[in-house]
């Protein structure tokens, strides 16, 4: 069949011209979420097509975007998903919704009471909500007498790679928590957790004003994509 250009057109199958047994949530049903492609899991998202493709077409389409990337998807914006053709802004914000699901639940898995006693604990912690994100954030692990996580503090938040850190706003919560020592995290958006300047000077200024409140600073990790900076393991602290 051609289109008015004169091209060949091809007819995508909708959800309901599928066999039962196969469209996406009989499957999951069935089956369970497991068994579901990515396209066929953001399908069930999305809902129904739009602009004469099925949701199955329009997942796919999303998805080639990003080389199949879910964090790709996370860490932009939610104008870029509505860029694409049948992409409204509730559709863009359903799928982020579904992604920061994803990621606390990945939080929850972790063993609330183990202790942070290196900079791979540090990592294995805060890298699912840091990693992938599109701006810088500060924060401070505020750590009991046995090492483990306290508190988590959200410092700051910049915009890509400049955030401004203040000694009174990094200890008030410490203070507060009585806590035994801290550790300092934050994210570089490049994706290279290598420190710049700014970070060895915000951290030497943070390890002084820790001594004098005598709250110990243990370690500043910085998470990279996939990998870490530890002023600790470098010989910076």
């Amino acid at each position: 069949m051609l289109d008015p250009s004169g091209r060949l057109s091809v007819k995508t199958l909708s959800i309901k011209e599928l066999p039962k047994g196969e469209r996406p949530r009989e499957r999951l049903k069935q089956h369970g979420a497991r068994s579901l492609s990515l396209s066929e899991l953001l399908a069930i998202v999305l809902g129904t097509g739009a602009g004469g493709r099925s949701t199955l077409a329009l997942a796919q389409d999303i998805l080639s975007q990003v080389s199949g990337s879910l964090r790709r998807i996370a860490s932009q914006p939610v104008a870029n998903l509505t860029a694409e053709r049948g992409v409204g802004t509730a559709r863009a914000v359903a799928i982020h919704a579904a992604l920061e699901l994803g990621r606390r639940m990945a939080d929850e898995s972790r063993d609330e009471g183990a202790p942070m006693r290196s900079p791979r604990d540090v990592f294995s912690v805060f890298s699912g909500r840091l990693e992938d994100l599109p701006v810088e954030e500060f924060h401070v692990a505020v750590l009991d007498a046995q090492h483990r996580l306290e508190r988590d503090v959200t410092v700051t938040r910049g915009i890509l790679n400049s955030s401004l850190v203040h000694p009174r706003e990094v200890f008030r919560e410490a203070i507060a928590e009585r806590a035994a020592a801290i550790i300092l995290v934050h994210n570089h958006p490049s994706g290279d957790p290598s420190p710049s300047a700014d970070d060895r000077v915000v951290t030497e200024q943070l390890v002084a004003a820790g001594r004098l409140l005598d709250i110990p600073v243990h370690d500043h990790v910085i998470i990279g994509r996939g990998r870490y900076v530890s002023f600790v393991e470098t010989g910076l602290l």
